[in-house]
């Protein structure tokens, strides 16, 4: 198969880019405009494969994207290319409306011209995954589950520039006929993670004897799941899932964000202990929450289980601990990025109800 894959030079774009490339054997172009959260050093294994190809490229660029087109003549798209963090968000909208929204619609577009090029038996088989977030649901009480069918209700910048893409792609498949499949994920983690998300800010500052900062009290609860188990989900549902449907992916491992810091605080102590100083528990500094900041996520997986058959094959507590061991082991993917971005703060903005 040849595979479109847009930003696949970020966190789970690269882990979808090792996977056809190295364990399928696919064809892929990477289209990835290169922001900050991107690296090209998250291919190095699968770079020099002749089944692997990069364009650099943004997808609200047309002549872009219709190059990327040109180029490969691909049989499926996965659309990854995002901004994806929400503190980010909060401090400045605009790149996630250009990239969220405005980027899918032109994507769409050179879908549309794309698919009336082919032949009409391949028109059939093309599929277009849009690759999404389950922060369009907004937030879950203390019980309950999202699933494909729950209603939008983002409250973030970020979500609900998701939120307005997802729309677009269902708009495009129900009016132009577009073949699409959306996805919508739980949060990821593993391996290749930029280190402004928690998990691998956590494991670098603990590393560092820093600070390691948790919003508000640390209740908010997230459904972690690994982004290797995430890339074989979209492989799935690019082969098998049901044009026009939704599909939801959760790890099935429902963590506060306090018990994760914990648990990498205990990890890090064994792992690199630090004489005579205290355990890495004693870094916790519980910081102002951030505005909008929603109480949980949690995903029911009944349906990519009952039709595709996938279920994760990491648990936390063993991908865990092999994350931060990838960590330790791999200074040298991280330390560059440590140099532009070294943990400060985002997302602090103070809600105009209480200025002045």
């Amino acid at each position: 198969m040849k595979v479109l894959v847009t930003g696949g030079a970020g966190f789970i774009g690269s882990a979808v880019c090792r996977h056809l490339v190295g364990e399928r054997g696919d064809q892929v172009l990477n289209l990835d405009k290169l922001t900050y959260a991107a690296n090209l050093a998250s291919l190095a294994s699968i770079e020099t494969s002749n089944r692997y190809g990069f364009l650099r490229g943004d997808v609200a660029d047309l002549d872009a994207v219709r190059a990327a087109f040109a180029a490969l003549k691909p049989d499926a798209v996965i659309h990854l290319a995002a901004e994806t963090h929400v503190d980010r968000s909060i401090d400045s909208a605009r790149p996630f409306i250009d990239t969220n929204v405005l980027g899918v619609m032109v994507l769409l577009e050179a879908v549309r011209e794309h698919l009336a090029s082919l032949p009409a038996e391949a028109a059939r088989a093309f599929r277009f995954l849009h690759v999404s977030t389950d922060e369009v649901f907004g937030s879950l009480g203390d019980d309950g589950h999202f699933h494909e069918a729950s209603p939008y209700r983002p409250s973030s910048p970020y979500s609900a520039s998701k939120a307005a893409g997802d729309h677009l792609v269902r708009a495009w498949a129900a009016t132009y006929g577009v073949p699409a499949i959306v996805a919508n994920c739980s949060n990821n983690y593993g391996p290749y993670q930029f280190p402004e998300k928690l998990i691998p800010l956590t494991i670098l500052n603990g590393l560092e004897g820093r600070p390691l900062p948790v919003y508000g009290r640390g209740q908010n609860v997230r459904d972690w799941l690994h982004v290797e188990d995430h890339a074989r989900a979209l492989a799935l549902i690019l082969d098998r899932g049901r044009v026009g449907e939704t599909y939801v992916i959760g790890g099935g491992a429902e963590r506060a964000n306090l018990q994760v810091v914990e648990a990498i605080c205990d990890l890090l102590d064994e792992a690199a202990p630090r004489p005579g100083a205290a355990p890495r528990r004693s870094l916790i500094s519980f910081v102002t929450d951030r505005p909008g900041h929603d109480h949980r996520y949690a995903i029911d997986c009944g349906k990519i289980t009952a039709e595709l058959g996938w279920r994760p094959q990491n648990d936390l507590e063993s991908g865990l601990a092999a994350t931060v061991r990838w960590y330790l082991d791999r200074r040298d993917w991280w330390e560059p990025l440590r140099e532009r971005y070294g943990g400060e703060r985002l997302g602090h903005a103070v809600p105009a109800s209480a200025q002045g």
